[in-house]
C-alpha cells in the first residue's frame, strides 16, 4: 500500500489525546453497543471481507470491535503516540491482518479502502474540512465513508460553559486536567445524567440541556464520564460543526455519489454522516 506522510499541524492535539489514551487499561474503552451506534448505518455486512481504514484510531478502541466484523484488512492511522497502545490492543484480539501507522490523517494517502471512517476526530482538527477530504481521498471508487462529529446544534451548554474551561486546562499537565479538574467536574454530570435516566417518565425533563446525550451516557460507569470529561478538557482544539457545514462539504465534493449521502443526528448533540464515493 502506497502512503504519503507530511509534517503535522495538529501535533499538539494528537499529543494531548495520546496522554489520555495511553493512561487507560488494555482493551476498548467503548462497549459493543457504542461501537455499533457510532458506525450505524454501517453494519458488519458492509465490512466483511473488505479493506477498512480508521482515521484517528487513538488506542484502537473502535478497531478492537471492528475486527469482529471480519474485514479482509484493517488499518488505523493516528498522529499521536497512542499508536503504541493501539498496537498492543490489536495484538490481543487474535485478528491477523491489521496495521497501525503513526501519520497525519490530513495528509495521509493510500491506494484506497473499501470503507473509511473517522469517529470523534474531525472536529478536533485545525482544519476539519481537510480531515473530511482525507476521508474521501482514502476511500476507493465505489467504497463507503462514514464520520461522527460534535454538532453545533444541541451543544449550547458545552460551548458556553465547558469550552472556556478547556481553553485553560488544555495548557495544563494531563494528570492535573484528569485528576484535579475532570474528575470533580464529572461528578455533577454523572449525577445529572443518572437522575434524568431515572425520571424518564417525566416529559418536562426532556427540555433539559443535553437530555438525549445524558440518557445515552447514563448507562455507563463513572470512569467513562471522567474519560469523556477529560477528552473534552485536554484537547487544544474543538470545533462544533453545524448540519449546514456538513451539507456543504458533501454537496461540494465532486467525488461523492450525491444519491448515497446521509446526515443523522445522534443523541441530540452530534452528527453522523457519510455516503459512497463515485
Amino acid at each position: 500500500m502506497g502512503e504519503k506522510i507530511s509534517q503535522q499541524k495538529d501535533q499538539k492535539t494528537a499529543d494531548a489525546f495520546a496522554a489520555s489514551w495511553n493512561n487507560l487499561p488494555a482493551g476498548s474503552v467503548y462497549t459493543r453497543d457504542q461501537f455499533e451506534d457510532w458506525l450505524s448505518p454501517i453494519t458488519g455486512n458492509d465490512v466483511f471481507g473488505k479493506d477498512v481504514l480508521e482515521l484517528g484510531c487513538g488506542n484502537g478502541s473502535l478497531m478492537i470491535h471492528m475486527t469482529t466484523w471480519n474485514p479482509a484488512r484493517l488499518v488505523g492511522v493516528d498522529l499521536g503516540d497512542s499508536v503504541e497502545s493501539a498496537k498492543k490492543n490489536l495484538s490481543l484480539t487474535g485478528f491477523p491482518n491489521w496495521g497501525v501507522l503513526k501519520a497525519d490523517l490530513i495528509s495521509y494517502e493510500s491506494d484506497g479502502f473499501d470503507m473509511a471512517y473517522s469517529i470523534g476526530v474531525i472536529h478536533h482538527l485545525k482544519d476539519p474540512k481537510a480531515g473530511f477530504e482525507s476521508l474521501i481521498r482514502n476511500t476507493k471508487s465505489g467504497g463507503r465513508f462514514h464520520a461522527w462529529v460534535y454538532a453545533y446544534e444541541g451543544n449550547d451548554f458545552v460551548r458556553l460553559f465547558v469550552d472556556p474551561i478547556r481553553k485553560v486546562t488544555s495548557h495544563m499537565p494531563w494528570w492535573f486536567t484528569k485528576y484535579i479538574v475532570a474528575t470533580p467536574l464529572a461528578v455533577p454530570f454523572f449525577l445529572y445524567a443518572k437522575i434524568l435516566n431515572f425520571f424518564t417518565n417525566l416529559t418536562v425533563l426532556k427540555k433539559m440541556p443535553l437530555y438525549e446525550y445524558s440518557l445515552w451516557i447514563a448507562r455507563r460507569e463513572f470512569s467513562f464520564f471522567r474519560h469523556v470529561a477529560f477528552d473534552q478538557l485536554v484537547t487544544p482544539q474543538t470545533k462544533y460543526i453545524s448540519r449546514a457545514t456538513i451539507e456543504k462539504w458533501l454537496a461540494g465534493s465532486p467525488y461523492i455519489d450525491q444519491n448515497s449521502t446521509y446526515i443523522i443526528m445522534r443523541n441530540g448533540n452530534s452528527w453522523k454522516f457519510g455516503g459512497r464515493k463515485k
